[in-house]
């Protein structure tokens, strides 16, 4: 026999033994819980300069290694002066809230096995834990037993999995011929204040942007009643039922209001979706999960597979109901249901509910506060999410954004409701203070009497 060499060993500084993995995983926790309490007492807005940082990346010409340690700590200083931070309780902006720590270590979880979910065969227990959760919630949204469904990385591939669905339901041969298959243009409808990432997902699918028939709204941020034909009110069961008359599919983008299905008192907003055909939600939103964890639920699996069917002899399993590559866009797959799963099973619908309702108890001292400031509230909302006009003689909404954003005291954002700039207000945050909110409202005072800049909290 030959003799050969014995392999080489394991690149150290990626696959470092044990006992180093082990060292400088204390070492990341420490930084990490130190950062996350700088970033509650600090600045929302990011300070440090975009020059500085290219300056600091020129040297990363990635020639010779460099140690972990030094990496993690360049890293999080990057990250905590380098980002909005969401994480500030003084966040009242977009649908960004910080996670939930069981969310945290469902990432914790998944990165140490770092399964393939893209088959039942090769990951059996993720693919099935998912599979749960989606039930779960399909039960709860008041869908039939056989709804199916899976997890997404956002509200827009959702989203464009609903009009996957809607055309190749619509018209059989849509899964070969494509837009040919229909004897004249598709259409679809939502309210002019929709989301714009509807406007990209119409090109992609290919029915284009023209496609996307805008209605007005109501004044309250609602489609018009006399705005569409057969008359579009406000409840999602009378669009049900235009949605059956006309033969199209009735998709309820939930993504943030979804949450509110875990909550007694809230849940009632939502009647009507349980006549939904798919419901988006996104759990990185109001249910406070990691980034990148969103969820397409639909009464019509067997739709869901024929839009992403495929034959594929080296899969080691072909379960259409099951198997995420038969059932949905992505192939390579995460386990990102790990992340609800694990905040729902340690919280409960119980402690969801109280999450949910804690958010729009939060907004509803928001509206008390700007109230007595002379503010007017420009939207009729339960769902933790306030639209406000300043004070008769104030700078305009933009001006008074700008200048708060620049005191880095919180954050909020400018939004058009009903064609006026408005300042929009999202409790997202699950730990925000009565100290937060009177953060809040006295920076946007502030804003509206003070041309100077505030002192930047240190």
């Amino acid at each position: 026999m030959t003799s050969r060499a014995p392999l080489p060993p394991p690149v150290a500084a990626l696959f470092p033994p044990r006992d180093e993995r082990e060292r400088i995983d204390e070492l990341l926790g420490r930084e990490l819980a130190e950062a996350t309490a700088r970033v509650v007492a600090g600045p929302v807005m990011p300070t440090l300069e975009r020059e500085r940082l290219r300056r600091e990346l020129e040297p990363f010409d990635f020639a010779r290694p460099r140690p972990l340690e030094e990496l993690i700590a360049w890293a999080i200083g990057v990250m905590e002066q380098g980002v909005v931070h969401m994480n500030n309780p003084r966040y009242f902006g977009l649908f960004n809230p910080p996670a939930s720590f069981p969310s945290q270590c469902a990432d914790r979880i998944s990165g140490a096995f770092n399964p393939q979910l893209a088959s039942s065969g090769s990951s059996p227990a993720p693919v099935e834990i998912e599979a749960h959760v989606i039930r779960a919630f399909a039960r709860r949204a008041g869908l039939p037993a056989a709804s199916g469904g899976h997890f997404t990385t956002s509200g827009s591939e959702a989203n464009y999995t609903a009009l996957v669905c809607a055309l190749t339901r619509a018209e059989p041969r849509f899964g070969s011929d494509g837009v040919r298959a229909f004897p004249g243009p598709v259409a679809m409808y939502t309210s002019r204040a929709c989301q714009p990432a509807w406007f990209k997902i119409a090109h992609h699918a290919g029915i284009g942007r023209a496609a996307l028939k805008l209605i007005d709204t109501d004044g309250s941020g609602r489609m018009h009643v006399a705005a569409l034909e057969a008359a579009v009110k406000r409840d999602l069961a009378e669009c049900a039922r235009i949605a059956r008359e006309h033969g199209a599919w009735y998709h309820v983008d939930a993504a943030w209001g979804g949450a509110a299905l875990a909550s007694e008192r809230l849940r009632g907003l939502l009647a009507g979706i349980e006549t939904a055909d798919s419901i988006t939600i996104d759990a990185h939103k109001w249910l406070a999960t990691t980034m990148g964890c969103g969820m397409f639920i639909t009464r019509y699996p067997q739709t869901l597979s024929e839009a992403f069917r495929v034959t594929a002899e080296f899969m080691p399993s072909s379960n259409t109901q099951l198997d995420p590559y038969l059932n949905s866009l992505q192939w390579s797959r995460r386990f990102m249901g790990l992340r609800l799963f694990l905040s729902l099973a340690a919280g409960g619908w119980e402690g969801y509910a109280a999450h949910v309702e804690r958010a729009a108890a939060v907004i509803e001292r928001v509206k008390e506060g700007l109230s007595a400031r002379g503010w007017t509230i420009a939207n009729d909302s339960a769902l933790a999410v306030l639209c406000a006009l300043p004070p008769p003689g104030a700078p305009p909404v933009r001006e008074i954004v700008r200048r708060m954003l620049e005191s880095a005291r919180a954050w909020a954002a400018v939004a058009i409701h009903e064609g006026r700039d408005v300042v929009r207000i999202c409790a997202t945050h699950g730990e925000t203070s009565e100290g937060d909110v009177e953060a809040l409202v006295g920076a946007l005072e502030a804003a509206c009497l003070e041309p100077t800049v505030a002192e930047v909290p240190r």
